[in-house]
């Protein structure tokens, strides 16, 4: 049995809530809060998918405390996420986060059970997360390395750096300085205030940029498995953002031994940051880029506008 609580974030796709519910019942955490957002006002099949996905994660059969947040109307993703994060710390010290598309291997429960409690006292580490992007490049021998990427498929924390994180971004004026002092590269200073100025001026709306944002202000680490721990099984038609990451959705679940090896010092890796910047942000949108020009230049006008509207919807880091 688990003893670290659960946060289960869910919506309305019930064929992968049924199965990332069903790792988490192997798991049998002592403690499970499940978040449901609304059904949306303006897709009427919503609320028979909502309702449905109400009726899998009830079915609750072993010996856990349960508290549930199921709201009426919709949220959507930022404040339906970062809402039902504030009430899980609310209730909780630390805590695993899951949402209804980030299906986790076994060990990766505990992995984030032992992390916790190693780094329960450590200010400037801020986040666990269960992916790794590193796409089988050679690694040391430890179990996990520092980052300053906070991946978010399946991740832990503590209320302690939870309760820094402003979802209004109000301090928003420091963060040339702060973008400049992360990075060296002019590529990665110019990737992440597009970033971020978007992100505060809402046009992109999602609560991990502003996590993120946080991290980075306050110098706080993430921890990266040196073995993917989870899978996003989301993609598709269904998903709000991860419509377009043909790439990652192809990603292998490994499994972790129980026996976790520390790095001697906490340290950033710049190496596999670097690999991550090129392979996960920045990659994408040079392709991106080389696409969209060659299209602008040859398609007719209508055309044009057609491309103009899907990229503004699924690329909307990338204008």
């Amino acid at each position: 049995m688990l003893n670290t609580p659960v946060l289960f974030l869910v919506f309305n796709r019930p064929d992968t809530t049924q199965r990332v519910f069903e790792t988490i019942r192997h798991a049998k955490p002592k403690q499970l809060f499940i978040a449901a957002d609304g059904p949306r006002t303006h897709k009427p099949e919503d609320a028979e998918k909502c309702s449905k996905v109400r009726e899998i994660v009830s079915r609750i059969d072993w010996d856990c405390e349960v508290k549930t947040l199921f709201r009426e109307k919709n949220l959507g993703c930022k404040y339906a996420v970062s809402s039902a994060i504030d009430w899980f710390f609310e209730n909780v010290e630390e805590g695993i986060i899951l949402e209804d598309d980030t299906l986790p291997d076994h060990s990766f429960f505990t992995f984030c059970e032992t992390l916790l409690a190693y780094y329960r006292t450590e200010k400037k580490v801020m986040h666990i997360g269960g992916v790794n992007f590193q796409k089988k490049q050679p690694k040391n021998n430890t179990s996990y390395y520092f980052s300053k990427y906070n991946h978010s498929w399946g991740w832990a924390t503590w209320r302690r750096a939870w309760q820094e994180n402003d979802m209004m971004m109000k301090d928003f004026t420091i963060s040339q300085q702060l973008i400049n002092h992360r990075f060296n590269s002019a590529q990665e200073r110019k990737y992440w205030n597009n970033i971020f100025t978007k992100t505060h001026s809402g046009e992109i709306s999602t609560w991990d940029y502003v996590w993120t944002y946080t991290l980075w202000k306050l110098n706080g680490l993430s921890i990266i498995p040196n073995k993917n721990l989870v899978v996003n099984i989301g993609f598709g038609e269904n998903a709000t953002h991860t419509t377009n990451q043909i790439v990652n959705s192809t990603m292998q679940l490994d499994s972790m031994s129980e026996m976790i090896i520390h790095p001697n010092e906490i340290r950033i890796n710049t190496q596999a940051d670097r690999f991550t910047f090129q392979t996960l942000f920045y990659s994408s949108t040079s392709l991106i880029n080389h696409i969209r020009n060659f299209c602008y230049k040859h398609l007719p006008d209508i055309q044009v506008n057609k491309l103009r509207t899907f990229r503004r919807r699924f690329f909307p880091f990338n204008n």
